[in-house]
């Protein structure tokens, strides 16, 4: 069985708890030490339980947490190198870096990682496939575009999280400024409800259990609106398939709470 909780996410810290076998880690540690902790505890687990942090990316809101768990747990921390490099001091002084080249699956403990490249105005942003030799977990946030190695990558999943960062009309009304509304719905910026949804309507398949949307924005979106355009689509792939198969529990990550601890059985 695998399991895994997205402790927070969103432009203000970004964390997901992950656990199979003997083996617990994090992708990403966007909040502060002291509050991952807290919120690893609300969920029953105990952050010097740890076994390693994956980081995505370099900005601030996914590796704020990260040098601090590290150095205090003395937990292996896992990127490539160009993140390493841009994040500069943020991740400086680490025990234990472990470089990964994206696009190459290595092995740690009882998991095999997959890091695939996704787009996004970071220095080498990755999404990961986290696969236990039954069960596939796809983790993919802060993208601008669907691709098809996206595609590819994430269509045998049994979980996944997925981003939903933002309605487009509600970004445009919304009070940020031009060029950072450019920066959000660019190639490099970050998936819209409806590009979201549209994706998950591609890759749907009978194994996968349960998605998580992830990413959501505070200010250009509402849970309710991105949940309902996923919803939406996956009906609409049920009445154009005509399948049978139950369509995955839909969940939504938040940013000033703990979300569900989700548990992956395999086959339904």
């Amino acid at each position: 069985m695998m399991r895994f909780c997205v402790l927070g996410s969103g432009s203000k810290g970004n964390c997901t708890f992950v656990e199979t076998g003997g083996t617990r880690l994090l992708i990403d540690a966007g909040f502060s030490g002291r509050e991952i902790e807290q919120r690893l505890a609300s969920i029953g687990v105990e952050a010097g339980s740890l076994s390693a942090v994956l980081i995505t990316h370099e900005h601030s809101d996914h590796i704020r947490g990260a040098a601090v768990l590290a150095r205090r747990y003395r937990l292996p921390l896992f990127s490539n190198e160009a993140t390493l490099a841009a994040a500069g001091e943020t991740l400086g002084s680490l025990p234990k870096w472990q470089a990964f080249h994206t696009g190459d699956t290595f092995i740690f403990q009882d998991l095999q990682i997959h890091p695939f490249r996704v787009s996004h105005d970071a220095a080498d942003p990755v999404g990961f496939l986290l696969h236990d030799g039954c069960l596939l977990l796809g983790h993919c946030t802060d993208t601008g575009v669907v691709s098809k190695l996206m595609q590819h990558r994430l269509s045998s999943c049994h979980g996944l999280i997925l981003e939903c960062n933002h309605d487009p009309v509600l970004l445009k009304q919304g009070p940020y400024p031009p060029a950072l509304q450019q920066r959000v719905r660019g190639k490099t910026g970050h998936l819209a409800n409806h590009e979201a949804a549209s994706f998950l309507a591609t890759i749907v398949h009978a194994d996968l259990e349960h998605v998580v949307l992830s990413h959501l924005s505070e200010t250009n979106n509402r849970p309710e609106m991105a949940e309902e355009a996923v919803r939406q689509a996956l009906a609409g792939i049920r009445r154009e398939r005509g399948v049978h198969w139950p369509l995955p529990a839909i969940s939504l990550a938040r940013q000033d709470r703990v979300g569900a601890v989700v548990s992956l059985a395999g086959k339904r």
